[in-house]
């Protein structure tokens, strides 16, 4: 009978004793990773840090293509000069983030928070930022050409000099930002909230794919409809 009872319970006792080893290897990497992810210039590329407390970590130059950031905390983080290349950061918190110069090219950042980042010069060609809240951020100088805008807040956002060239701005609600020189080239604005812009001249309206449903304030949208009906006629596509 003890016999019996050894046979059938050492490969359960080794079976523990392996699953422990393992265990404690995987928390050691992951302890290591995530001091790694507070490190600049570091190689996070394709990491998991899914959720992570990355609260004013110092990321500056940090490689995080394809990164998985989704829902993590990056409130005042320094991801200045960043390579964040198709990362998802689908819900990550990165107010006050100083992502200047950061590449954020095809990267997912719906529904973020983005109040009050610094995103001026960054690069975000085809990036997904529809319902990303970018209330007073900076995307002065910003790269968003084809980049995905659909519903989101831009309150009071600092986009002088930004291209929005082909840009899908429908719905998004642009209540007294700044669009100083902006290049609006077959941007989609239906349904936008115009009203209150700053330094939003006809001649850079006159570039949009459509204007359809949008809201202006009473002068522009008198000159459009002067000059320019058809932006604010349904498009048929």
């Amino acid at each position: 009978m003890r016999k019996y009872l050894l046979h059938i319970c050492f490969p359960v006792l080794f079976a523990l004793i392996i699953s422990f080893v393992f265990a404690f290897q995987v928390s050691a990497f992951d302890k290591t990773d995530f001091e790694k992810a507070k490190d600049s210039n570091a190689d996070l590329s394709n990491a998991d840090l899914s959720g992570a407390d990355l609260y004013e970590a110092d990321l500056s130059g940090a490689d995080l293509s394809g990164a998985d950031l989704i829902g993590a905390d990056l409130i005042g983080a320094n991801l200045s000069d960043a390579y964040l290349f198709g990362a998802d950061l689908y819900g990550a918190d990165l107010r006050e983030a100083n992502l200047s110069g950061a590449k954020l090219i095809y990267a997912n950042l719906s529904g973020a928070k983005l109040t009050y980042a610094n995103l001026s010069g960054a690069d975000l060609v085809g990036a997904n930022l529809s319902g990303t809240d970018l209330v007073g951020a900076n995307l002065s100088g910003a790269e968003l050409y084809e980049a995905d805008l659909v519903g989101a807040d831009l309150i009071g956002a600092d986009l002088i000099y930004a291209n929005l060239s082909g840009a899908d701005l429908s719905n998004a609600y642009l209540y007294e930002a700044d669009l100083r020189d902006v290049d609006l080239s077959g941007t989609d604005l239906r349904g936008a909230n115009l009203t209150q812009v700053k330094y939003l001249s006809i001649n850079e309206l006159s570039e949009a794919k459509t204007l359809y449903e949008a809201k202006l304030d009473s002068e522009l949208k008198k000159q459009v409809k002067d000059k320019y009906p058809h932006l604010l006629k349904k498009p048929e596509y």
